[in-house]
């Protein structure tokens, strides 16, 4: 079977928006008094755990003490407004490639579809930001993290693209920038497109099926029947 449909990781994939999500959560942390603040080399560490409220958890364990789960989830619903307006100031651009690979594959009738940890408001604010359409206009499926049992590297945002999407994964392609990505669209059976990010970069990325420096047309003219 042929290529059929492209699967796109959204932070760090579609666009830079690592820092945007660190500066939401600090800023979320000083607006509820939380004596929180992570810095960049402290978000690097976090990302290897998906999920905003698992990141905090995580955060929690380390200091051995902060809000309880109900507060986590009040603090990751506040953090979450406050990066999808940060996202719709457009301080978030499309990395290079990225819009025109969408439209090539629009073109070429690829379908395409969003498999991400992140939440469909966020990912709603980045394609609007970006496109000025609404991201069903763009994406076919999207599959959220919060929609799944487990998140990456589990394999179940990709399981539920490919079932939404009614396709095998030998017919799809997945778009990655982190371990955590990596390993969770290759053990749903999809070959895998890396482009690091800035929080990524520098990582052991050599089980990926093909590594680009980013998703222009030179960078990825190696990956096959791509258009």
């Amino acid at each position: 079977m042929g290529l059929k449909a492209l699967i796109f990781d959204v932070d760090g994939t579609l666009a830079e928006t690592e820092e945007l999500h660190r500066q939401a959560f600090n800023e979320t942390f000083a607006a509820h008094g939380l004596d929180w603040h992570w810095s960049a080399a402290d978000y690097r560490q976090l990302l290897r755990t998906t999920g905003g409220k698992e990141r905090m958890a995580r955060h929690r364990e380390q200091v051995g003490a902060g809000p309880d789960d109900a507060q986590i989830a009040a603090l990751h619903k506040a953090k979450t407004a406050r990066y999808v307006a940060l996202v719709a100031s457009g301080a978030a651009p499309l990395l290079p490639g990225v819009a025109d690979l969408i439209a090539r594959a629009q073109a070429a009738g690829l379908r395409l579809a969003i498999a991400t940890t992140t939440t469909r408001a966020n990912v709603a604010a980045l394609i609007t930001a970006s496109f000025g359409r609404p991201m069903e206009e763009i994406f076919e499926v999207i599959a959220a993290g919060d929609e799944v049992a487990q998140k990456k590297p589990a394999p179940d945002v990709y399981l539920r693209a490919l079932d939404l999407l009614g396709l095998p994964p030998e017919a799809c392609l997945a778009f990655e920038d982190s371990r955590a990505g990596l390993a969770s669209a290759q053990a749903a059976g999809l070959r895998v497109v890396l482009t690091p990010s800035a929080y990524t970069t520098g990582d052991d990325f050599s089980a990926a099926d093909y590594l680009c420096i980013d998703l222009t047309p030179a960078a990825t003219a190696g990956v096959p029947n791509l258009p």
